[in-house]
């Protein structure tokens, strides 16, 4: 197989990976507090990569992990996957499938501005188009539900759906500082530091971990949103001569989520979801793709 069917094949992987695990949270939440799922769901997805290290005979760059890079991994760990998760999944646990998966998306935005803040990056003027695009996508889907059917949206559980993207751009900066290694080491180091937390705090968390569905939801979550999708990526991206199609075949995968949250979870997607989502992802996608070669060059 070609090297750029291989690509499409990994994205592809990926894609349909990130599409079902909505749909997975929801279901492993019936029987689960927020908690149990990422416990099990971090346990599932350090074993993954424990076993791809064990496989590409790559433990020798573990133990070459210096003090201070585990240092920096105590940090994205704490932010991933252990305080990214559990907001995620709390607002998972309080809002549809629908509202808290589209919402998480408009991370990218996030980013440039934290950016702009905290590393003085100039946002080009023309950003500004992308930046609001996205938004109106939040507030409709936000409003949406209460304006067409009167149900009562928890205010708490958008809140941390918005403060799920917040935490995710924060740990995209964060990580982008660690020396970049191996990137499956570099997502086992993290998750170490993830487990041990969970562990920690389990201490003080009663527990019930009974439930065979939501044992079997907690640990698709782990394989299909922490695990394979990334490790898929990053093949996608080394076989691949055109990653800017990759990265624009990603964003298939929320509204593939939203069929799997329709007719497995059975709930009435609303237009505003849709129409929000498509202003979602239009906002990041002229952001990164056409902002970028609009804007001027700076010295």
């Amino acid at each position: 197989m070609k090297d750029t069917n291989k690509a499409l094949l990994f994205v592809a992987i990926t894609v349909f990976s990130w599409s079902t695990v909505a749909t997975a949270f929801k279901i492993a939440l019936r029987d689960f507090s927020h908690y149990e799922l990422l416990l099990v769901a971090t346990a599932t997805a350090l074993i993954v990569f424990a076993a791809v290290i064990t496989l590409q005979s790559n433990w020798h760059l573990v133990a070459c992990i210096t003090k201070k890079q585990w240092l920096s991994y105590a940090l994205t760990g704490f932010l991933n996957p252990f305080f990214y998760y559990l907001v995620l999944f709390k607002s998972y646990d309080l809002l549809p499938a629908q509202l808290a998966q589209p919402i998480n998306y408009f991370w990218p935005i996030l980013l440039t501005i934290m950016l702009a803040v905290f590393t003085h990056q100039h946002i080009a003027g023309v950003k500004f188009i992308g930046m609001i695009i996205s938004f109106a996508g939040v507030v409709l889907i936000s409003l949406g539900p209460g304006s067409i059917s009167g149900e009562d949206v928890s205010i708490a559980g958008l809140l941390l759906a918005f403060f799920s993207a917040f935490i995710w751009a924060g740990f995209w900066i964060m990580n982008k500082k660690n020396p970049q290694t191996d990137n499956t080491v570099n997502l086992f180091a993290s998750f170490l530091f993830g487990l041990i937390y969970l562990l920690i705090g389990a201490l003080f968390v009663d527990l019930n971990l009974d439930s065979a569905k939501g044992m079997q939801a907690s640990i698709w979550s782990g394989l299909f949103e922490m695990a394979i999708p990334f490790l898929f990526f990053g093949m996608a991206l080394r076989k691949t001569s055109n990653p800017v199609l990759i990265n624009q075949l990603c964003y298939l995968s929320p509204f593939l989520s939203l069929f799997f949250i329709h007719f497995i979870l059975k709930e009435k997607i609303f237009i505003t979801t849709l129409i929000g989502l498509l202003l979602i992802i239009a906002g990041v996608i002229f952001n990164e793709y056409i902002a970028k070669k609009q804007s001027p060059s700076r010295s």
